[in-house]
């Protein structure tokens, strides 16, 4: 696969609607031609302990951060007519699906595809298949990850070499 965008979100709770950033990596003829990062006002908007820390964000971060379809119109463009991967896509998928019925958009039936089941398939010799640990045999270093343009990056990565 040679043109894709990856994409990563974050949540704020245990709400699928609850994203509070988005990265995007747009991979166009195998390299990356564009990536974009946004906090985003979750829905509902209020963070549990263990999503704080697993990522580090709080309303310090997004009080005054845009509502979901507001960054949605920055990202569309940048993604249209392209399959989406995601590590782990069960999750990253049903966030989107849930904050588009959210904010009553049109969900445009998106192709995804998962880093995390391909690792599954092809590298059964890994101890666990988590994004940092595949993405790391895939020789991208992982520096901020659960931050979600760097987890982006790193599944673009993981998509190039698997996919």
């Amino acid at each position: 696969m040679q043109n894709f965008a990856a994409i990563d979100f974050e949540t704020a709770n245990s709400e699928r609607t609850s994203v509070c950033s988005v990265g995007v990596v747009v991979v166009r003829d195998g390299e990356i031609a564009e990536t974009f990062y946004s906090l985003i006002q979750p829905e509902p908007n209020y963070y549990s302990y263990w999503c704080q820390q697993v990522h580090g964000l709080g309303h310090n971060d997004t009080d005054d951060a845009p509502v979901f379809p507001v960054v949605w119109a920055q990202i569309e463009p940048l993604i249209e007519g392209l399959p989406l991967v995601a590590h782990n896509k069960a999750f990253d998928e049903s966030c989107l699906k849930a904050v588009f019925r959210c904010y009553q958009m049109d969900y445009p039936d998106y192709q995804f595809y998962c880093t995390c089941i391909a690792s599954r398939r092809k590298l059964k010799q890994l101890p666990n298949h988590k994004l940092d640990t595949v993405a790391a045999y895939c020789g991208f270093d992982l520096h901020h990850h659960h931050h979600a343009l760097a987890d982006a990056e790193a599944c673009a990565h993981i998509a190039l070499k698997l996919l």
